[in-house]
């Protein structure tokens, strides 16, 4: 079974920058594609980044430009760097792993694991 940890959430001021951490577990987490959710009180649940094993990856428009994803296969982690991050970026950050290369079209029901979630708040 596939296990994933989220850390780095926290308190940044706008303009800031943070970087969340996912390290997967388990059955050969290298055959997955790993990715990130958002979801904010009232909003709906937003596909944020995803990245396979090999490099590919796809982004939101809303993060396209301040947020970048990268892998690291040995380490079996993703990280998500959020640069520029705004009110709006506010949410509890989940990390997603999906056993399908559709996943990387960011659709929630392509993804078959779900971590417990990070918080990210940007406020002054």
């Amino acid at each position: 079974q596939l296990q994933l940890e989220e850390s780095g959430g926290g308190l940044v001021q706008p303009g800031g920058s943070l970087r969340l951490s996912c390290a997967a577990s388990g059955f050969t987490p290298e055959n997955y594609v790993i990715g990130w959710f958002r979801q904010a009180p009232g909003k709906e649940r937003e596909g944020v980044s995803c990245i396979s094993s090999a490099g590919i990856s796809n982004y939101a428009d809303s993060v396209k430009g301040r947020f970048t994803i990268s892998r690291d296969n040995t380490k079996n982690t993703v990280y998500l760097q959020m640069n520029s991050l705004k009110p709006e970026d506010t949410s509890v950050y989940y990390c997603v792993a999906g056993s399908k290369l559709s996943s990387l079209l960011l659709r929630p029901d392509r993804y078959d694991y779900w971590g417990q979630g990070t918080q990210v708040t940007v406020s002054s």
